[in-house]
């Protein structure tokens, strides 16, 4: 059914669908027994679940949604109604910002891939702080209440879904002050977010990836470690980076966060990389510059991860995201040794129960 709905809605621009489908969402998870049934259909069963330990946090299974589905933590009781793990909200700045001109955002079906130029539009982080804040009080009266019952409605609620704190600087903080925006970032959302990752690696802002260099990065990293212990508790600080970047700059990172101890590292963000799409050479110049998401990231994404568990003999944990659609393909990333997975491009080619239909493969595989 959902290919019909698919069909349909990529008739229409991807931004404006996008809002769309989550506002249409948010509505019918308004609704209480309209949310039941949302929840029934799409939640895998408490007997399918494997919880993930991992930063000394428990999520309920290993599948999230990656950063920039859910900027502005708009949409986490929609999503924790769709089985999803955990989400990572953002990528979120100091101030708020429109990011890029439209349209930014781009659908190629003939390689199940997406291309965005984003810019990190995003709401600012005083205002999804707020969100955050409501998102969090509700969430512990639901385990108040789940956990005064005897049969839980939600049998996975002692495990809540997850939130991740994706940051970043503005567009016109120059690179030398970056590390002063993840500061204001990092102090406003500590108290509401379950761990952190810093994004150095997005495409679509001028000048960020040379914050991937060894010293800036070295500097935003440590000095946010020296404020995570001025907090009663300390929250895991992940990286994001590029699938770009090459042997020698994935060494540096690697010998950069086994230095100072890093937490994780996210593998992998948007590709520049064009080789081998079946999309025209002509419809590729059309849409213009921005990061590819996608199956064409899958290999790729996997062969990172891979690099850093062999290189780091597992040392490093590893969240894996890129060009997961299937079982199969969350299974090939946790097999070369992620700990846990996230999709996007997936989530909007294989529709709502692309989380049962992970989590029942894996259940049934291992």
């Amino acid at each position: 059914m959902y290919k019909t709905i698919r069909t349909i809605l990529f008739m229409f621009d991807a931004e404006k669908v996008h809002h769309f489908s989550m506002e249409t969402l948010r509505l019918l998870c308004a609704i209480p027994f309209i949310k039941k049934i949302i929840t029934k259909t799409f939640q895998p069963t408490s007997n399918s679940c494997q919880p993930t330990v991992l930063f000394n946090l428990t999520f309920k299974n290993p599948i999230g949604l990656a950063a920039g589905f859910d900027k502005n933590a708009k949409y986490l009781n929609e999503l924790q109604a769709l089985g999803f793990g955990f989400v990572e909200i953002g990528t979120v700045t100091p101030l708020p910002q429109d990011g890029n001109e439209k349209p930014r955002l781009f659908r190629l079906p003939k390689d199940k891939a997406l291309i965005n130029r984003m810019g990190f539009n995003n709401d600012g982080v005083d205002t999804v702080a707020k969100r955050l804040k409501n998102w969090q009080l509700a969430k512990r009266q639901l385990l108040a209440k789940s956990s005064s019952q005897v049969d839980s409605p939600l049998p996975t609620a002692h495990f809540p879904m997850l939130i991740g704190g994706n940051i970043g600087k503005n567009k016109a903080t120059a690179n030398e002050n970056a590390w002063k925006d993840y500061e204001i970032c990092f102090n406003a959302l500590h108290n509401y977010v379950d761990y952190f990752v810093v994004n150095v690696s997005s495409p679509n802002t001028p000048g960020l990836r040379e914050l991937q260099e060894k010293e800036p990065l070295k500097k935003i990293l440590t000095h946010l470690q020296q404020l995570n212990k001025n907090f009663e508790i300390q929250k895991p600080i992940l990286l994001k980076i590029a699938p770009d970047l090459t042997q020698t700059q994935i060494h540096d990172v690697l010998d950069l966060a086994q230095e100072i101890n890093l937490d994780g590292l996210v593998a992998a963000n948007t590709t520049i990389d064009r080789n081998g799409l079946f999309t025209t050479k002509k419809t590729l110049e059309k849409i213009g510059a921005g990061g590819l998401s996608g199956l064409p990231l899958k290999s790729r994404a996997t062969e990172i991860v891979k690099y850093i568990n062999q290189n780091t003999n597992g040392k490093i944990p590893i969240i894996a995201s890129g060009g997961i659609f299937t079982g199969a393909d969350a299974a090939e990333k946790l097999l070369a040794g992620a700990s846990l997975v996230q999709v996007w491009t997936g989530f909007v080619y294989e529709g709502p129960c692309i989380v049962k239909k992970i989590i029942l493969y894996l259940a049934n595989r291992y």
